[in-house]
């Protein structure tokens, strides 16, 4: 084992499994790092790599969990680790370590749409939550300002950094309306007489430990996984007719959704690919009859990934109450006129969010349709158009057309990028709707589950504002300009404990916030541990 001096911290860098995004986000981890170390030298610091890069790889990431493994086998335990991430990474390769590891752990994120550390280190502190390991966390977009040059000194100095969680407040100091709680009630009675089935395509997505609900969490709550093989699914999409999907292509068509097609299937959206996404949506939508699956989600990466074009159309169709018509064996449309709640990357939290979602808002007479998105990055607006600041929530793809301005044919379909999705297949685009929304995410953390809900708006932004928040991340996928009523960003990045957040309209502020109570109201009564964040829009308490 690797003994090193007293000032001394550790350096490791998570990586994904695909070759293609390490070695593409490599050079913006090289310069990330450079500055870190320039930082720590002037506090009188050592930031040593833990691991070496890899000349024959093109990149200095760490890429599986056996590799994670090796690198903390070397390491002395008691020396303190900053995990520095400037890409998407699998948390898994890292966890082993992490959990064994006796010295403060830090996690660090570069502030950046383009580079996804963010995402990622927010996907790894939420596994670190789950698995009960203590860790410290600070992002940065220069790694120059004062928030976190103050963060890093205090955590050199103690171990531990402390972030200010005012916005966050228990359900049991909050008054519910009576509405609230009835609604909860017979949802919940429902659930634990009547049960429900979710529907899991291969759990683990991505190495992402946070969003596997272990099964005894769930059963008290009524709800039960069917488990299901994504083989099962690509083989349910080759028995598929090509008339079939030809007739769900063309249901899109008349809806006025756009296909931006070409003909080179390496670079370019083409028919063969859509048509592909169409089976695999016949296909979905048959196992949830067949199976009886209220929610399902499908994990696409890794897998289906060298088998199927990408899935995220089939899962933004699955989302809309808005769908292409699919029947049974007995002739019936499966579920007609709704959604079948998906939750991409197979995130059971999001799934059983969802879930709540769908009944709370049937019950209100609300917008059924619900998504999670990544919490991407956040800017201010450079329009002048508000002098709020604005998230941009983007997801791959599998956000609903409800959500969109114009729906169907205010959304388009481009290629999925290669460096992920190497069949291709189509994304479900478009830029989602001004409008009152809830935002939750279910988490957990001592061994339970947990719930944090919020409010914000969806707001518009000139063509020109879109375009470059678009550029700074992915252009091909969905994009929501969100503002979070009485949560700032650094507030929401020292609560939120995961890269997902899940997030439904109502119908006028009011309404939203009795759509709140109720699903944090429902939570509470099946057990979770429930709070709400921020103020409502006026500002006033939630």
């Amino acid at each position: 084992m690797k003994k090193t001096s007293r000032k001394t911290v550790y350096l490791v860098a998570n990586g994904d499994l695909r070759q293609s995004a390490n070695e593409k986000c490599w050079p913006a981890q090289a310069a990330m790092e450079e500055k870190l170390t320039a930082v720590l030298a002037a506090s009188g610091w050592t930031l040593v790599r833990a691991h070496p890069y890899k000349p024959a790889q093109r990149h200095g990431f760490i890429g599986s969990q056996q590799e994670g493994m090796a690198v903390f086998a070397a390491l002395d335990p008691k020396v303190p680790l900053i995990v520095a991430e400037s890409v998407w990474q699998y948390s898994h390769h890292l966890l082993p370590g992490l959990i064994s590891h006796r010295a403060p752990i830090l996690t660090v994120a570069n502030w950046s749409g383009t580079w996804p550390g963010l995402v990622g280190m927010l996907n790894l502190n939420g596994s670190l939550t789950k698995a009960g390991v203590k860790y410290s966390t600070l992002w940065s977009e220069n790694f120059d300002d004062v928030p976190f040059l103050a963060g890093l000194a205090a955590w050199l100095k103690t171990g531990v950094v402390r972030h200010k969680t005012s916005h966050v407040k228990p359900l049991a100091r909050v008054t519910l309306p009576a509405k609230a709680r009835s609604v909860a009630k017979k949802i919940a009675d429902d659930l634990r007489r009547r049960k429900s089935i979710m529907g899991i395509f291969d759990e683990g997505c991505m190495g992402m430990y946070n969003a596997v609900i272990p099964d005894e969490l769930l059963f008290p709550l009524g709800v039960y996984k069917e488990r299901l093989s994504q083989s099962a699914l690509y083989y349910g999409a080759t028995q598929v007719s090509d008339a079939e999907a030809e007739a769900v292509f063309q249901w899109y068509v008349a809806k006025g959704f756009k296909f931006n097609l070409g003909t080179d299937e390496q670079t370019e959206l083409t028919k063969r690919q859509v048509l592909w996404q169409c089976k695999t949506y016949i296909a979905a939508c048959r196992i949830v009859d067949e199976f009886g699956c209220e929610t399902i989600g499908i994990q696409y990466q890794q897998g289906l990934k060298d088998l199927l074009p990408a899935s995220d159309l089939v899962e933004g169709t699955l989302n809309s109450t808005e769908r292409p018509p699919v029947k049974n064996a007995a002739g019936q449309v499966i579920r007609d006129g709704g959604p079948i709640p998906h939750f991409n990357e197979v995130d059971e939290c999001a799934g059983l969010d969802g879930l709540f979602t769908n009944r709370v808002h049937a019950a209100l007479g609300q917008p059924v349709a619900n998504t999670l998105h990544d919490l991407r990055w956040g800017d201010w607006d450079k329009s002048g158009t508000t002098q709020d600041y604005v998230w941009v929530f983007l997801i791959s793809g599998s956000a609903p057309a409800d959500h969109h301005v114009g729906g169907w044919a205010g959304s388009d379909s481009h290629r999925q990028p290669a460096m992920y999705f190497r069949l291709g297949g189509g994304t479900l685009r478009g830029i989602a709707k001004p409008g009152e929304i809830v935002w939750s995410r279910v988490f957990m953390a001592g061994g339970k589950l947990r719930m944090d809900l919020g409010r914000a708006k969806v707001i518009a932004l000139p063509e020109a504002e879109t375009e470059r928040r678009w550029q700074e991340t992915t252009p091909q996928w969905p994009i929501m300009h969100a503002v979070t009523y009485g949560v700032s960003r650094d507030q929401m990045m020292a609560r939120h404990k995961a890269n997902h957040i899940q997030v439904a309209y109502a119908n006028s502020a009011k309404e939203a916030d009795l759509a709140l109570y109720a699903k944090a109201a429902l939570a509470a009564e099946l057990g979770l541990d429930v709070c709400v964040c921020g103020t409502k829009a006026d500002g006033s308490s939630l």
